[in-house]
């Protein structure tokens, strides 16, 4: 079964149907919710493994608001980035939404094609999202797997530039020769910049390689 990359959520069915018939023509993947709760009651199936996906959630709903439904799937620490459709009434409301933590708000009436290139946006953020998730992930396998003598290394690296930490390392008679240049061309790096720095927000593509390259 295919899961839902939009979920529509609107007490109005003419809205929900109208939005529905729009990201399906589109060739997305939606599903229909007829208020917050019934929403959040289907939300709680995605717990295990959330995917990417978003929220286009009304205002004003009875008996449950859209603010109210935001902050419940807050509380269920859904990823899901949530776009309000208000009137112009709710402006306001939307907009406080958005600084607690809403992707976006669009007011009604809107022109499709800027509710689908919205849309569209959030999906590329939600699969960003994802995918820095991933690899937060596996950096923290690969420094789970580290060896006490591998965790010395990389708390060197990170004091010193790496640099020098190379200099030293390959001028040790137990690299027997080999230059920084082979080394890295034999475990497929093309040069030592190529990896990203600590400094940053990417971390070393395999810390465990690294750590063991300076052994």
């Amino acid at each position: 079964m295919t899961r839902p990359s939009i979920h529509i959520v609107d007490d109005d069915p003419d809205i929900r149907d109208g939005l529905a018939w729009l990201f399906d023509s589109r060739g997305f993947h939606s599903a229909t919710w007829d208020g917050g709760q019934t929403f959040l009651d289907a939300a709680l199936g995605y717990r295990s493994d959330w995917g990417h996906a978003v929220v286009l959630l009304d205002v004003r709903m009875a008996p449950l608001s859209g603010l109210v439904t935001f902050e419940r799937l807050k509380a269920l620490a859904c990823p899901w980035p949530v776009l309000f459709l208000t009137g112009n009434g709710d402006v306001g409301m939307a907009v406080a939404a958005v600084k607690n933590g809403a992707w976006d708000f669009l007011e009604k009436p809107f022109h499709d094609n800027e509710l689908v290139d919205r849309v569209q946006l959030a999906l590329a953020a939600a699969s960003a999202a994802i995918d820095d998730d991933l690899e937060a992930r596996r950096l923290r396998l690969a420094l789970a797997s580290l060896s006490p003598r591998e965790h010395e290394v990389l708390d060197e690296l990170v004091a010193r530039p790496t640099t020098r930490i190379l200099r030293t390392t390959w001028a040790s008679p137990a690299h027997g020769g080999v230059s920084p240049g082979q080394h890295f061309r034999e475990n497929g790096v093309s040069s030592a910049t190529s990896w990203p720095t600590l400094d940053g927000y990417n971390l070393w593509a395999d810390l465990k390689l690294l750590a063991k390259m300076c052994l």
